[in-house]
């Protein structure tokens, strides 16, 4: 298996069911399709997209459980690397406060434009959310099952 295909599968592994549930809370909050696709192709919809998708549970420390190779390309790191970090560390310390203000909004409503907020990349690489969307990972039944992040288009602060 090439390097690639090991960091699809250890994503589609960890978020196991999960993963439909990234689209399908979308479409329920939005009434809109999140990718293009049928159900059978959603897997790779989800990891080929232009777009991050950064999604964490709902531990009291949440957790990243997917990332797409948008979002790993951005944020510099392995699959490996990104399963099971703790959330917070993707904002820089001086700027948590701005993700804070985020899932605050989540808990009054499922769905959050996001316009504002610096991230950090494994390398100390800086990068300004210009435009982002954030929901509640909502199953069926309404329960909650983690947080998603969709950025659509972002800055980079620091020089390559």
């Amino acid at each position: 298996m090439s390097v690639e295909e090991d960091e699809r599968t250890a994503m589609r592994d960890s978020a196991g069911s999960r993963l439909a549930l990234i689209a399908e809370s979308y479409a329920r909050i939005t009434g809109e399709p999140l990718v293009e696709g049928s159900p059978e192709d959603l897997e790779e919809a989800l990891w080929h997209s232009p777009h991050v998708i950064l999604v964490h549970g709902d531990e009291p420390v949440p957790r990243i459980f997917y990332a797409n190779r948008q979002a790993l390309d951005l944020y510099e790191m392995t699959a490996e690397a990104f399963i099971g970090m703790p959330s917070h560390l993707c904002a820089e310390p001086t700027r948590r406060h701005e993700r804070v203000k985020v899932l605050t909004e989540l808990e009054k409503r499922n769905l959050v434009e996001v316009d504002t907020g610096v991230r950090i990349a494994s390398s100390g690489r800086r990068f300004r959310l210009v435009r982002a969307k954030s929901w509640n990972l909502l199953d069926e039944h309404g329960a909650k099952h983690g947080v998603v992040a969709y950025y659509l288009e972002w800055r980079h602060l620091d020089p390559a």
